[in-house]
């Protein structure tokens, strides 16, 4: 069996227990912060800042991460055991003249996932740092609202939101989640570079979520964006402002969609898949039944079935 160890910052294991949130496990071995299972991997990662990788698809899973590892010390990877791939962005690239697209709501069970795609070339770079853009997993709500608005204006871009009853019906037909992302990261991304037409980015970085042979077998069945240069990265909101300014703009949007949906509950809707979610799923089929949830949320989450099961012990659900 294969096996990668990392070594990651606090803020970055939780960044992978938020990625890894449909395949977490439920037994937590001593000292460990999460354990996930992926088809051909085993992770586990510690609070001393370790993350093990093991089984057939170790290394290649630890690839996604490598780039977020603390290089220093001897427990980081050695570079020979986990090979970059072909995607990476180069060393420069914080300087480039770039399209970065981002994703949010992935692991909420309430709420659509939105898609932002922001085109920021070195002039707008500095402007950009100024006005606070950085990682919105961050910044909390209020400031996020306060920085999109100044980002509408000072960027050009494209947000693409897919909502619950639509994420449903797809989710029902077999379409998995990871490929929803894709056709949205691409159709955000050609909207882009035809809005920003005539001038042509010298990249397009991708948040990465996916391998890139799996990202780009999601869409082999799409008319994919043009570009010379494609690249994905996890961690992109820290490689370039562009990543980060589409990471605020999905989050504004997302935010915003909450608050709608609290309206139509008549209660405030919380963020996430915990068992605050649990509880208001539960809330929300008791006032106005089961069938409300094809709108307010992704129905093949766990949390369905334990705000089902909240309100059976209740007697509320036979």
């Amino acid at each position: 069996m294969a096996n990668v160890v990392l070594q990651m910052k606090a803020a970055t294991i939780e960044e992978m227990k938020h990625y890894y949130i449909n395949q977490l496990g439920d037994k937590l071995p001593p000292g460990s912060v999460f354990t996930a299972k992926t088809p051909k991997c085993n992770i586990t990662a510690y609070k001393s800042g370790k993350v093990l990788f093991q089984g057939a698809g170790a290394e290649s899973e630890a690839m996604n991460w490598q780039k977020e590892q603390i290089q220093a010390g001897p427990a980081a990877v050695k570079k020979s055991s986990v090979k970059q791939h072909s995607y990476s962005p180069p060393a420069n690239i914080g300087q480039l003249n770039i399209i970065g697209s981002d994703e949010v709501g992935t692991g909420d069970y309430f709420g659509p996932i939105t898609v932002a795609a922001v085109y920021a070339d070195r002039s707008t770079i500095p402007l950009l740092k100024e006005l606070g853009v950085r990682d919105s997993k961050n910044i909390k709500d209020p400031e996020i609202l306060q920085i999109a608005g100044q980002l509408k204006h000072a960027v050009p871009f494209s947000l693409l939101s897919l909502d619950n009853t639509k994420y449903n019906a797809l989710q029902a037909k077999g379409m998995s989640q990871g490929k929803m992302k894709a056709y949205l990261h691409n159709l955000a991304i050609k909207k882009l570079i035809e809005k920003i037409k005539p001038v042509t980015a010298e990249g397009i970085l991708i948040d990465q979520f996916a391998k890139p042979d799996i990202f780009f077998g999601y869409l082999k069945d799409q008319e994919m964006f043009e570009a010379d240069n494609i690249y994905l990265s996890t961690g992109g909101e820290s490689i370039h402002v562009s990543v980060a300014a589409a990471s605020i703009l999905a989050r504004a949007a997302f935010v915003k969609k909450f608050e709608e949906l609290s309206k139509q509950a008549g209660f405030v809707i919380p963020k996430g898949a915990g068992p605050a979610v649990d509880q208001a799923a539960a809330k929300l089929i008791q006032q106005k039944g089961i069938a409300s949830l094809n709108t307010f949320t992704k129905q093949h989450f766990a949390n369905t079935e334990k705000a089902k099961k909240l309100l059976q012990k209740k007697g509320h659900m036979k």
